[in-house]
């Protein structure tokens, strides 16, 4: 189910992928800009609180002069109540952010989505995409607000500490930043492991959303199967994996942060030493009761800051993961897509200057049409073939002929690998993608709909169209009086992916969507394959309405439904093997001629078991 390949990325903190991710920080700048300023007044105020206790010792309570009391503890009120109102506003700063940016951060992943050719989603896991756009993209939100607050606090608490304490005693200030290079020395040595092990959990992870999704969507096939016992092993090796790789990032993690607890201690004992021994010699140079408590203080509350510091690198390479990925779906580069030409004259995909375009005929040409996938062998190799305005092409061949391949390279879905195809005599390279696919009506196998009723589903996409609209396109197609019968009419609900709809009634609903655009070439992939009788009659009158006066290509599994095609094209190994309309290449005999006859008598075959099981039915009662 799952054998997923995901791309390898940096083995340590990559400020290339930080400065991507910082811009889109950057129409937030203000706040950050306010949110650091906050973080260091923070960190002011906590580097100042130990030197507020060494004055209340030195001044007020050795000394006995009570009346600085007073003064002193207003001061240090309006201090805390300044503290407090900062913290107020550094939280309804950093949690604005926290929404905001990963909103930033899906709207131009969910962009770039609608610019990637058809290729990409036929080789991508939904779930992959479904992890990058949902966890990964609320971590980097929470890393730019909160964590990177947090970094700008520890940094200003660990400088003002140490001038602070410097400026009291230096040899006690050493003695405490004695432990830094340590410090330093552990982290570099366990980034290495942490970002490894935090990487491989993200992977796993969109492994099991892949898996997620899968499970759901083809639930069906997985029970008629009766593989369900199969199916869950394999998710439980899979979130198996995830979970024994998030062990040992947690792990990692849980030994880092007492060696930084541990080395905190040791600088704190040190100074309980080294200032005690001078308190009580009493000689002169030495330091003072409240000099010693402040120094204790300090001692401790230094390695405040750099746990939240070695906590802030950790999530930092946590949240690399995470960047690398999101980043690789924004910045991923399409394989089809608009020349700078093309883009200067009617702009890009999402901002079209539709008032430029050009008018559609229909005329599609193939010259010398080569393709391949990469690294594949040819499907199609030096194809020529010639469609005038509002000619209904019909394809037909064997599975993996060629069929939807040659529909999808006239569709721009897919380009040429050699040659050219030409829309009304001009390369369609030379036109913008967004005119080729709005000019375009896609009738699908299994036609795709989406949740909510049968009116938003015909008018899906569109804002200007009105009810009479959407009734007028239904009846072109046959669909209105079956869309009558149901039980509030237009207003129907279709369920989830239009399980509430037969397969012949979604394939209505879907030419009607089609219709509605009002596109100047249609494709029928199959649209019959998958009905019974009488809607394929229905979907073929649909067809005769419909396609009039559009050029069309059907793709054919009944070849019954193209029998007033204007021209069969019998497909084999990328190649044009017969061509004619129906009457033409059954006088022929050949290939199509073989298509059609083993059809027809599959067909009648199947007429008379049915009709055989109806009289044993009938007999038996």
């Amino acid at each position: 189910m799952m054998n997923l390949q995901e791309q390898e990325y940096s083995k340590r903190l990559d400020m290339k992928v930080w400065k991507r991710l910082l811009q889109f920080a950057r129409p937030y700048k203000r706040q950050l800009v306010i949110l650091i300023g906050q973080m260091f007044l923070l960190g002011l105020v906590d580097a100042v609180m130990p030197l507020f206790n060494r004055y209340a010792i030195d001044k007020i309570a050795l000394t006995g002069r009570l009346e600085r009391l007073i003064p002193f503890g207003l001061i240090a009120l309006t201090v805390i109540v300044l503290q407090a109102l900062n913290v107020r506003l550094m939280i309804l700063y950093a949690g604005r952010l926290e929404c905001f940016i990963p909103y930033d951060i899906r709207k131009a992943a969910f962009a770039k989505l609608q610019t990637m050719p058809l290729a990409y989603y036929d080789q991508t896991p939904v779930g992959w995409l479904l992890a990058r756009l949902t966890s990964d993209s609320r971590r980097l939100g929470e890393t730019l607000s909160w964590n990177v607050i947090d970094l700008f606090w520890s940094l200003a608490m660990m400088i003002l500490m140490m001038v602070f304490m410097l400026l009291l005693h230096v040899k006690l200030a050493l003695i405490v930043l004695v432990t830094v290079p340590v410090l330093v020395l552990v982290s570099i040595l366990f980034q290495k492991r942490i970002i490894f092990n935090f990487r491989k959990v993200r992977k796993y992870n969109s492994h099991v959303t892949a898996g997620f999704n899968e499970g759901i969507t083809g639930a069906k096939t997985i029970k008629s199967l009766s593989i369900e016992a199969a199916m869950h092993r394999e998710f439980q090796e899979t979130t198996g994996t995830m979970r024994n790789f998030a062990v040992r990032a947690a792990t990692v993690s849980a030994v880092y942060t007492p060696i930084v607890l541990l080395l905190g201690a040791i600088a704190t004992g040190l100074v309980l030493w080294r200032g005690g021994i001078q308190v009580e010699t009493g000689l002169p140079g030495s330091i003072g009761y409240g000099t010693m408590v402040a120094f204790i203080s300090y001692a401790v509350q230094f390695f405040d800051p750099v746990k939240q510091f070695a906590r802030v690198f950790t999530e930092l390479n946590y949240a690399q993961a995470s960047a690398e990925r999101v980043m690789s779906v924004i910045d991923m580069e399409a394989g089809i897509r608009d020349n700078e030409l093309v883009e200067q004259t009617y702009g890009d995909m999402l901002h079209s200057n539709r008032e430029q375009w050009p008018e559609f005929a229909g005329n599609i040409t193939f010259e010398d049409v080569t393709f391949r996938y990469k690294d594949g062998e040819n499907i199609l190799e030096h194809f020529n073939l010639t469609v005038r305005a509002g000619e209904k092409i019909a394809i037909v061949g064997e599975t993996g002929s060629g069929k939807t391949t040659l529909v999808n390279l006239a569709c721009r879905f897919y380009e040429p690998t050699e040659g050219r195809i030409l829309v009304d005599g001009i390369d369609y390279r030379e036109r913008p993608l967004l005119w080729m696919y709005a000019n375009l009506g896609y009738v699908l196998q299994e036609p795709h709909l989406f949740s909510g009723s049968v009116r938003d589903n015909i008018a899906y996409g569109r804002q200007d169209v009105s009810d009479e609209m959407i009734e007028k396109a239904a009846r072109i197609v046959n669909a209105h009086d079956f869309i009558m019968a149901m039980d509030k009419g237009y207003a129907s609900e279709v369920g989830e992916r239009g399980s509430r709809l037969s397969t012949g009634q979604k394939q209505l609903i879907s030419f009607a969507r089609a219709i509605l655009s009002d596109p100047g070439m249609f494709v029928l992939d199959e649209a019959t394959s998958s009905v019974d009788t009488e809607t394929e009659q229905l979907i073929h009158q649909a067809m005769q309405n419909a396609l009039r006066g559009r050029t069309s290509f059907i793709i054919a599994h009944r070849l019954s439904t193209i029998r007033s095609a204007d021209r069969i094209l019998v497909i084999d190994k990328g190649k044009i093997v017969e061509e004619g309309n129906q009457r033409e290449l059954l006088h022929r005999k050949g290939v199509y001629w073989r298509l059609y006859t083993n059809q027809f008598m599959r067909e009648q075959m199947r007429l008379s078991q049915d009709s055989q099981a109806d009289g044993e039915v009938g007999a038996a009662v």
